[in-house]
């Protein structure tokens, strides 16, 4: 029997809310790049809401095909619109009329429909590994048949942009049980299917749609889709009918068959975690983490993996892919995984250095970053630890000891162990290299040139880190021996004594910047720590003073000067704000490790974790939102599902499980 997930459920109290229920988003994905994603409501309210975005170029090449299906169910004398539009002039908000409840089953949006005296519900979800979606109709009560009319809305666009259609038109032409698109010549067919459906073509551009997510952002507000297509359904009480939507000319077309298939393929995630008995959001949270885990092809190896860092619109980056790799693959018990996307990454090394991200157009590599490496240091560090696998160890140990090597002596961004005193410098004018990496134009809001505290406690832990590899492959460890001691007695020049917690960038081109920032937890969280027991305990007390709040922790204290406290508006404003105050849910996973470090209490440690457990509630329902406005009431905001939010709490929930 399968049952909702408990706590991600809403009846009419949300549902029939407009607002509410168009503020609340759903996600599905296929694991190679696609997904398809919308509101409960049913309304488009961004560039990216589709019902089929398909990876054409897996995992990137992502492109709209389907944005929705309208239905409107015929029964008892009587039509049911089961959809809702936001349009320029109007809101046409007819479903929340008749959502009697929205929950998930597993990552699978269940809607149930009162329709007069019948219960209709619909489910969405992908195949794994293919660029198909299906919807599926189950006439749950009723007292006699129902028909459904099912509109077909596409497009064949990038997902980031949106259509004016002009003279357009493509090609839509019958085929056994279902219609195929062709968009434009050389475009790839797509296909929409619905067995025992009697179908009609159609050929009508709707304009008009409004996207006020994308208005908020300060971006194109507007949109317009095709109506291609119509499908007439009739359902008989207890009867199901599917509608498949496929970039392949034979998916399979029985809806029942590809739902068990989803079903079992999330108890299977669920069966190889190792949380003991954990809560239904974490336990949840689990499935959440597989949305992120995709596949990139190299040529060595064709089942290659990597991580896409958010939905929207992130592609996979290097930054990103480290710091989750932990929580969404060791935490989840999937380590086999994260060797593969380890080896992945090991194969676009270049210059000592991981990309920072990868494009679209999948062929150039962005390297403008100095964490991601280190990132992948404590990635291997942590795989090792959880499995003792010496083999991977001995492969990736050339790669890491080629990038000691390229840091010591110097690489791009005058990235570059400082001789005087072993810390990492790095920088240069018009390039953003930390985390910390909004650039509008020319203009980076936080360049931290010089040697960021992050970056050197990253540094110090790669260099124990090797060291205990080396010792682990009865290699001398005497050479990064020595540097990770040069680099802890030079990491003491980090801390302020007058201030009491960390400068958070040493020898910028201004001097040093004492600006109060989260950066300097990691100089308490990571496995090697320079600081001593006091400045641990104090670089936690004052991060949890200035800068904790119920979602993570802001990117700067309110009481400096350029603190910003809300998040939105046009890029420019946006970006200025993104690491100038805005709360990001990642970093309380560097919280709550470093708290537990030094004050030795698992149960107080976890009690930061409960607010954004609840937070699965919100914004994109069962997964965790990207950042959040500095300022109360913490409104979610940028990408609805962030891998490394997800994987931060998996990860401190199992290590303090563990306690």
């Amino acid at each position: 029997m399968v049952l909702p997930t408990p706590h991600l459920g809403f009846g009419r109290e949300l549902c029939a809310d407009y607002e509410c229920a168009s503020k609340r988003e759903w996600l599905v994905t296929n694991g190679i790049g696609g997904y398809a994603s919308g509101t409960v409501a049913g309304s488009l309210t961004r560039h990216y809401h589709g019902l089929l975005v398909a990876a054409l170029k897996p995992p990137v090449g992502r492109t709209l095909l389907v944005a929705k299906l309208e239905e409107t169910a015929h029964y008892g004398g009587h039509d049911y619109r089961l959809f809702s539009n936001s349009w320029m002039s109007a809101i046409e908000a007819d479903s929340t009329r008749y959502i009697e409840f929205f929950h998930l089953e597993g990552t699978t949006p269940v809607w149930t429909y009162a329709v007069g005296s019948a219960q209709l519900q619909k489910r969405v979800w992908m195949q794994q590994g293919a660029n198909t979606t299906y919807t599926r109709y189950d006439l749950k009560r009723a007292d006699h048949p129902l028909r459904l009319s099912v509109k077909a809305l596409v497009n064949y666009r990038d997902h980031h942009g949106s259509t004016s259609p002009l003279d357009w038109q493509m090609k839509i032409e019958p085929v056994t049980d279902g219609l195929v698109i062709n968009a434009f010549w050389q475009a790839r067919p797509f296909y929409i299917f619905s067995p025992g459906s009697t179908i009609y073509t159609h050929h009508e551009w709707y304009l008009d749609y409004y996207l006020p997510m994308e208005d908020y952002r300060g971006l194109d507000e507007t949109d317009a889709h095709l109506y291609a297509g119509i499908f007439m359904i009739t359902l008989e009480p207890g009867q199901s009918a599917t509608v498949v939507a496929s970039t392949s000319a034979e998916p399979s077309l029985d809806g029942e068959a590809a739902y068990q298939e989803r079903r079992a393929y999330e108890e299977s995630l669920r069966a190889a975690s190792p949380l003991r008995e954990p809560p239904p959001a974490v336990d949840h949270l689990t499935l959440a983490a597989d949305q992120f885990v995709v596949s990139r092809a190299t040529k060595a190896d064709p089942k290659g993996k990597t991580v896409i860092a958010g939905y929207h619109w992130f592609n996979d980056w290097g930054r990103d892919t480290m710091i989750a790799l932990p929580g969404l693959m060791l935490a989840t018990g999937r380590p086999e995984i994260a060797a593969r996307v380890l080896r992945t990454y090991a194969r676009y090394v270049d210059q000592g250095m991981l990309p920072n991200r990868f494009t679209d157009d999948s062929e150039l590599l962005a390297y403008n970053t100095i964490d991601a490496t280190l990132w992948y240091f404590e990635a291997i560090r942590a795989h090792h630890a959880a499995t003792g696998d010496i083999s991977l160890l001995r492969e990736l140990f050339p790669v890491l000891r080629d990038i000691i090597t390229w840091h010591v002596e110097g690489t791009r961004y005058q990235i570059k162990a400082d001789p005087d005193d072993g810390l990492l410098y790095g920088g240069v004018p018009d390039q953003q290299l930390t985390w910390m990496d909004a650039k509008v134009g020319d203009w980076v809001v936080t360049p931290r040139i010089g040697k960021p505290v992050e970056v050197n406690a990253l540094w110090v832990n790669a260099l124990r880190a090797m060291a205990d590899f080396a010792t682990q492959l009865d290699t001398s460890p005497a050479q990064y021996e020595d540097l990770a001691e040069r680099a802890e007695a030079g990491f003491a020049r980090f801390w302020n004594e007058e201030l009491g917690y960390c400068y958070d960038v040493l020898d910028g081109p201004h001097g040093h910047d004492s600006s109060l920032r989260p950066n300097q937890l990691l100089a308490v969280s990571l496995p090697h720590s320079a600081l001593n027991p006091a400045q641990q305990r104090a670089v936690v007390d004052v991060c949890r003073d200035h800068l904790l709040t119920p979602h993570g922790l802001r990117s700067l204290t309110p009481n400096d000067p350029n603190y910003v406290g809300h998040y939105g508006g046009d890029r420019l404003q946006r970006d200025g704000a993104y690491h100038q105050g805005t709360v990001w849910a990642w970093l309380i996973g560097p919280f709550v490790s470093a708290h537990y470090r030094v004050y030795q209490d698992a149960k107080l440690a976890r009690s930061y974790l409960k607010p954004l457990l609840h937070q699965l509630a919100d914004h994109c329902v069962g997964s965790i939102s990207e950042i959040f406005d500095g300022d109360d009431p913490f409104e979610p905001r940028g990408a609805v599902a962030q891998a490394w939010s997800v994987a931060e709490i998996l990860r401190v929930w199992q290590e303090l499980e563990s306690e």
